[in-house]
């Protein structure tokens, strides 16, 4: 599978940052096979960050994933390294050390809003494509 979920979170549909990030994707080659808009609801929010229910930060992910739109999106890449490729661009999620020419070194400024997510591996995509796109694409 060369699809991947990607997320522009809310402080990058605030900022009105979707387009760029977008075009990163596009200008390395990915396509965007699917794309939404939407407010995540408690439940999708929950669901979507499940692994880190027992950390102390949970109900502040699911907090923020809420407060405001979403572009949730599928994205497919030129080759079997996809999720590496997406997870360079996207960069460190700590935005200290996300280097410069990343999205979240170009634009993050605290780790708590870090503009994007993007699956780590094929079963977290499968996972999450399923989440958000139940309908199909």
């Amino acid at each position: 599978m060369n699809q991947t979920f990607v997320m522009c979170k809310p402080d990058a549909v605030e900022r009105s940052l979707v387009g760029e990030i977008i075009a990163r994707f596009e200008r390395k080659g990915f396509t965007v096979r699917a794309a939404e808009l939407r407010t995540a609801s408690v439940a999708l929010a929950e669901a979507h960050y499940a692994e880190h229910a027992d950390k102390p930060f949970y109900g502040e992910l699911v907090s923020f994933l809420t407060r405001s739109p979403v572009l949730a999106m599928i994205l497919e890449g030129p080759a079997d390294n996809t999720f590496s490729l997406v997870r360079k661009i996207v960069g460190a999620t700590k935005v200290d050390d996300a280097e410069p020419g990343t999205i979240r070194g170009d634009f993050a400024t605290i780790t708590s809003e870090n503009l994007v997510h993007a699956s780590d591996g094929h079963d977290s995509a499968v996972r999450e494509i399923a989440l958000w796109f139940p309908q199909g694409h």
